[in-house]
């Protein structure tokens, strides 16, 4: 399946703190959220028809789809993709792979151990080497290598073209242990992810030198130290051709060659039934396809799909009238037009009897995809209208649009830090709260969206504001200040705020004033009448707006079970100065979600049924009617719409189908969406990264070091001198402190249950400062030749490919397009 989203070699160089400011979120208080253990999740199983190496026939040729031929074959470099991970996986070491659950583990090709030997006064690591590696020139894998490595890496050399060099730079030597077979590294400050270095690990002769590093390794390597070498790249045929090595002293491929070809995804099924490939990443029609063909059999009935197949009888009663009739002209199209029909169906069922020889083996892919939430400026610089989106999401339902038709587990991601069955994944969505839309409603409310709100002048302050919170607590005190009026004196304040504005609004035509003035009059009759029904109903006109029908109001939870409300709430929006006495609440809720004793002292206030009184919004703000029934809301004379960018590859129905899903639970809090498609090439380029976007969908790669490779994608942003924001990986703009004090704190804490711990709490505040909101794991689906084993759906691990083979004898020996 072909990858819209993130390019694997993005820049991770570490950046100082940003001075952007970011909220924070209050929620309330989740029965189990604040258990320290891990949650109990498993990995979705790879597919991948494992067969025992005895079972599976040396010789053969496999071809393996890939999107687009490598830039480079130097995967520390910008450019690098999918296709140089591929390729420089069969070429060169990778010293801790992950395994099945996602956790790095120890290469015995490559290492006989390593680990951490001195962690004071500096963490020292020793690799013992296996000392029958070797590269394919003869030369033995040592510490020379892993020097050069460094260097390159270590960001202090700027003649190398790095784009990753996070843990490098903590390196403060490498030295040769006891013998050639032994690497000591010591560090300058603890690296907890030390695992993750030096792989790939290139040869010193690529390494060695800006040069050969920078433009050596692009299309070529002469030295490699895997079970295959590189034999050529062909540009123009597109291909990159691998052969079985030589030297390689581990368990011989299986495989003669392994070719490597270009086929773009809507090819695909058409190069499956050419027989040109036997494995490639399929979309779900193509899957559907294949599933087909294996139903149809070879039973010799007429296929019920594909071209005709919806032409019903009258249809084609009249097809024939057509083709048959006096009018020659008529009968010359309908003929041409049946004769393309037939061809079609000709062509249609051989490619179908073709796909019988593949199968669909399907998993989930280590990586998930996101809705992005632009904070940078616009209506999503309010944390609290990112907030109302989140809480608008019905996650289980969208999780179930992508991955319920293909049979494969639906449920919700809960974290942006590790994948369910990771070591550490623990569901840390209860810092933001399921899907509720009286309480987006309500975020939504105090932020100054309302109903007409879009007909109201603008008032030159942004939701948020300073100026808006003066505003508010100027207001405040003017209230305070008059006290409690009668209901009669209503009429006398409006008319003498109207001659105010007399005064200011000069400018307004005499029919304009007399219609204000009797709306004016109106309002304060419909008011006063109001208020007599109210005294007369309960004799307070405190409690009228919360005896309205329907209406709900933040912080009254008087809902069965729920026990007394604290007091009357009044049916306005509450000043902004709530809003701060809000964010204290959610720094003791959300570290209650991330196990974060410090921040978890929770009040006997806010412990009563319901939550804590006002979370998500203050109390007293009430939650407006449906959009749905009251049409879209409005802040200072502008709509609350919000544009979505969505790639328009035939590779991403599926994307869109969750765009559209998306953009229907908006509208129903009366959010607004302006739906843009581009074009696949552009979308991450000029939208994402330049952050031409409010929303956006997208996936980040799975990881088993979230406290390296996690940080430069939620950094906090800081500023340039040109006034645009430096935003690293994190193309939503936006971050804390917090999470990045977290993210430091565990890359160079060496216990692991304890970084594990901090990146726990780092989630729940991701979580909470709502621009990225995980959806689902992506489906992984491979169409690979029945009779080829160990290859497929691969999950979290990296493929063995010198495990790859045939298990039919005969099919070894056939050439490698062989046609079905």
């Amino acid at each position: 399946m072909s990858h819209v989203g993130v390019p694997r070699g993005t820049v991770r160089k570490r950046r100082s703190l940003a001075l952007l400011t970011a909220g924070v979120l209050t929620i309330p208080a989740l029965a189990g959220c604040s258990s320290d253990s891990e949650e109990t999740s498993r990995a979705v199983p790879q597919d991948i028809a494992p067969a025992a190496r005895d079972r599976v026939a040396d010789g053969s040729t496999v071809n393996w789809a890939v999107d687009a031929m490598p830039t480079t074959l130097n995967a520390f470099q910008a450019d690098a993709d999918s296709a140089t991970t591929k390729i420089t996986g069969a070429l060169l070491p990778t010293l801790f792979p992950m395994d099945a659950a996602g956790h790095p583990k120890l290469n015995p090709d490559y290492l006989e151990s390593a680990k951490i030997i001195e962690r004071e006064p500096k963490q020292v690591v020793l690799y013992k080497l296996n000392q029958q590696a070797v590269w394919s020139d003869g030369r033995e894998i040592g510490a020379p290598d892993f020097v050069a490595q460094w260097r390159a890496l270590s960001g202090k050399d700027s003649a190398f073209w790095t784009a990753r060099n996070a843990g490098y730079e903590r390196i403060e030597k490498i030295e040769r242990g006891s013998d050639d077979l032994q690497v000591r590294v010591t560090f300058a400050k603890p690296y907890a992810d030390w695992r993750s270095l030096f792989s790939p690990l290139y040869p010193k002769e690529i390494t060695g030198s800006p040069d050969t590093f920078n433009d050596g390794a692009r299309t070529a390597l002469k030295n490699t130290a895997g079970p295959f070498q590189l034999k050529g790249v062909d540009k123009a045929k597109g291909t990159v051709t691998l052969v079985r090595s030589p030297r390689w002293w581990g368990e011989k491929a299986k495989l003669d060659s392994l070719v490597f070809r270009v086929v773009a995804p809507k090819d695909r099924t058409k190069a499956l039934a050419d027989g040109t490939v036997h494995v490639t990443d399929i979309d779900a029609a193509t899957a559907d396809r294949i599933a087909l063909a294996l139903r149809d059999g070879s039973g010799g009935q007429p296929l019920t799909h594909g071209p005709g197949a919806d032409l019903t009888p009258a249809a084609a009663l009249r097809s024939w009238a057509l083709a048959h009739g006096s009018d020659e002209k008529q009968a010359e199209i309908a003929q041409a037009a049946r004769e393309a029909n037939r061809k079609a169906v000709v062509a249609y069922g051989a490619e179908q009897k073709a796909l019988r020889g593949y199968a669909v083996r399907k998993s989930l892919e280590p990586a998930y995809t996101q809705l992005a939430l632009n904070g940078e400026s616009g209506p999503l610089a309010d944390d609290r209208v990112r907030r109302a989106v989140a809480r608008a999401l019905d996650r289980q339902e969208l999780a179930e649009t992508v991955l319920k038709p293909l049979g494969l587990p639906a449920k919700p991601l809960g974290s942006h830090l590790a994948l369910a069955g990771q070591p550490g994944y623990k569901d840390g969505s209860g810092a933001l709260g399921d899907q509720n839309t009286k309480e987006a409603q309500a975020l939504l409310a105090d932020a100054g969206w309302t109903q007409g709100g879009a007909a109201e002048k603008p008032k030159d302050t942004k939701a948020g504001s300073e100026a808006e919170k003066k505003d508010a607590e100027k207001k405040e005190g003017e209230e305070k200040k008059e006290g409690t009026e009668k209901a009669g004196t209503t009429e006398k304040s409006e008319k003498a705020d109207k001659a105010d504005a007399d005064e200011k609004k000069t400018d307004k035509t005499e029919a304009e004033e007399k219609a204000e003035k009797k709306k004016a009059e109106e309002k304060a009759d419909e008011d006063t009448d109001a208020d007599k029904a109210d005294r007369a109903a309960a004799g307070s006109d405190e409690s009228a707006a919360s005896r309205a029908e329907g209406l709900y109001i933040v912080g009254q939870d008087d809902k069965p079970g729920a026990g007394p409300a604290r007091s009357a709430a009044t049916h306005v929006l509450a000043p902004s100065r709530d809003a701060a006495a809000q964010s204290i609440a959610l720094l003791r809720q959300a570290g209650a979600v991330s196990g974060d004793s410090a921040a978890a002292k929770v009040t006997a206030q806010d412990k009563q049924p319901g939550g804590a009184a006002g979370a998500y919004a203050p109390v007293g703000t009430a939650a407006p009617a449906p959009a749905s029934v009251k049409g879209p809301l409005g802040k200072d004379g502008k709509t609350l719409t919000l544009r979505f960018v969505l790639p328009s590859g035939p590779g991403s129905q599926s994307l869109r189908g969750v765009g559209d899903r998306i953009a229907a639970m908006l509208e129903k809090i009366g959010i607004g969406t302006e739906i843009t498609k581009v074009p696949d090439e552009s979308y991450f380029k000029d939208h994402i990264a330049s952050g031409d976007y409010d929303l956006a969908l997208y996936s980040w790669p799975a990881t088993a070091y979230p406290a390296t490779d996690g940080r430069p994608i939620y950094a906090k942003p800081e500023p340039a001198t040109d006034g645009s924001l430096l935003v690293e990986q994190n193309y939503t703009r936006v971050g804390t402190d917090h999470i990045d004090q977290l993210f430091d704190q565990a890359v160079a804490e060496l216990d692991e249950k304890a970084s594990r711990e901090l990146m726990k709490q780092a989630d729940a505040r991701i979580w909470a400062a709502a621009g990225s909101i995980p959806l689902f794991q992506r489906p992984q689906l491979v169409a690979v030749d029945k009779k080829l084993s160990n290859v497929g759906a691969f999950g979290f691990a990296a493929p063995r490919y010198q495990d790859i083979g045939f298990t039919d004898r005969q099919a070894a020996g056939s050439p490698a397009d062989r046609k079905k």
